[in-house]
């Protein structure tokens, strides 16, 4: 009888073990990027794993703002560095005092008319507050990316992210899209 006991004892001891042991290989390995998928300016759903092997550079972005003029840094950006595996992903947000109003219609003529954009633009999102979007929870929240906590705190906020799908770095809005700093991480 205490042979059974024992050995019982030592199976939840296991189980236990390999129960923490497992939880805490999930909370270290958090989602990437490649886990979401959202829909583009056209509404065609895009699979954000499509972007495997490439740098991602994820931008909020907005027509009616003083930064809106960095659609065209963006685009040399994107346009500089199609041959690096690189690719710039342009989110529309109305977060920030009404600056996005218009439709994806409205968007994306306002963008290529006037800045030339080729890079995907997706649908209109929330990049903040209770109806934040959940790519951009994954970006803002360290224990949704394994890496930093952030804060969206304008429009044109630049999240940097690598070939893994791992978030890596965060840009303040005013950060010109063709810093050193940045052309430095895509060549790398």
């Amino acid at each position: 009888m205490k042979m059974i006991f024992n050995y019982n004892r030592r199976f939840f001891v296991l189980f236990i073990f390999t129960f923490i042991f497992s939880g805490s290989l999930m909370a270290a390995n958090p989602k990437s990027l490649h886990d979401f998928t959202v829909t583009d300016i056209y509404g065609d759903e895009f699979n954000l794993s499509e972007l495997k092997g490439k740098k991602v550079m994820i931008v909020n972005t907005a027509s009616k703002c003083g930064l809106t003029p960095q659609y065209k840094s963006l685009e040399q950006l994107y346009k500089d560095n199609a041959d690096n595996n690189f690719v710039i992903i342009g989110f529309p947000a109305n977060n920030f005092m009404n600056q996005e109003p218009g439709t994806e219609e409205e968007i994306i003529t306002f963008c290529e008319v006037n800045y030339g954009v080729t890079f995907p633009m997706m649908s209109k999102i929330s990049v903040k507050g209770d109806d934040m979007h959940p790519l951009y929870q994954w970006l803002t929240q360290k224990d949704q990316n394994g890496v930093m906590d952030s804060e969206v705190s304008w429009n044109f906020q630049k999240y940097l992210v690598n070939e893994e799908g791992q978030l890596v770095q965060v840009f303040k809005p005013r950060q010109d899209p063709l810093s050193d700093e940045i052309v430095a991480w895509i060549k790398e």
